[in-house]
């Protein structure tokens, strides 16, 4: 039975410190075109969502982020091995609404914050591509916000930020907005982070709420080692990192890798293969 892993807290909710990602679930590759088809073609059904969630709460990891509107399939796996596995998976939603201001663009945005509710997530962290729409970088606020926080609240879902832009963690703590957690990217590549490394590293440090990362091996730019390593050794207790896999083999790996760089220690892995490996690797020569 593998370590269970590191929790940490949301308002009144316990976390996982590493979150079950979902891009190499739902075709969101950050390659080609080609990949995109590749992780759409084999997450067709619910069966290889199911395997997936499964093998992610094997290590104790119970959480998931995705937008789960719209993805039937993705939800019947998660429901089916709720079942099997006797244990539930927190879902973390993020949600592109309607920021428009008028009744109309209002009375969307409630409908999809409102199936978010429907769909079962306990956190609902709106998408950053709405929420950076409300941002007044002169007033340094984000206007109307307040009002969806609420519809969040309203529907029974802690309410949260995905922020891209790393302004949006310094304008809702100086405002004190209804927000409770982030996201943000953050990785060892730079992988598009809006400004340098080291300033992201210090909006993080310094948040009022628990951070959210993603992109921790900047969409395979890097190897799960360097960049698991890297964002678990640099983040707070509190923080936590969102890890997608494409196999429960690849889950396996990174769990481990994460878990050994909390615990600083090296993980137990197998090494990769190669034609030809010298000395220092285990080969021949």
């Amino acid at each position: 039975m593998p370590n269970m892993f590191p929790r940490t807290k949301v308002e009144n909710i316990s976390l996982p410190r590493m979150l079950i990602g979902t891009n190499w679930m739902l075709g969101w590759s950050h390659t080609t075109t080609s990949a995109d088809r590749m992780i759409k073609r084999r997450f067709s059904e619910p069966a290889p969502f199911r395997a997936m969630a499964e093998a992610y709460l094997k290590w104790g990891i119970d959480a998931m982020m995705a937008p789960f509107g719209g993805h039937t399939a993705l939800l019947d796996g998660i429901r089916d091995a709720e079942q099997a596995a006797g244990r539930h998976i927190i879902k973390i939603d993020t949600p592109i609404i309607d920021v428009s201001d008028s009744a109309e663009g209002r009375a969307k945005a409630e409908a999809v914050i409102a199936e978010c509710a429907k769909n079962g997530s306990e956190l609902c962290l709106i998408h950053h591509s709405s929420a950076e729409q409300l941002v007044s970088k002169l007033k340094g606020t984000m206007d109307r916000l307040p009002d969806y926080l609420d519809m969040i609240r309203q529907h029974g879902m802690i309410p949260g930020l995905s922020a891209h832009m790393p302004e949006l963690i310094l304008y809702s703590d100086r405002n004190e907005y209804d927000v409770q957690t982030y996201i943000q990217i953050y990785n060892c590549a730079g992988f598009l982070m809006q400004v340098e490394i080291e300033g992201v590293r210090a909006i993080i440090e310094n948040a009022k709420k628990p951070v959210m990362t993603i992109k921790s091996m900047a969409a395979g730019r890097v190897s799960p080692y360097v960049g698991l390593t890297f964002s678990f050794a640099t983040l707070r207790e509190c923080d936590m990192v969102t890890v997608g896999a494409h196999t429960p083999e690849e889950v396996d790996e990174d769990a481990e890798i994460a878990l050994a760089a909390i615990e600083r220690r090296y993980p137990n892995l197998e090494r990769r293969s190669s034609p030809n490996k010298t000395a220092v690797l285990g080969g021949s020569k």
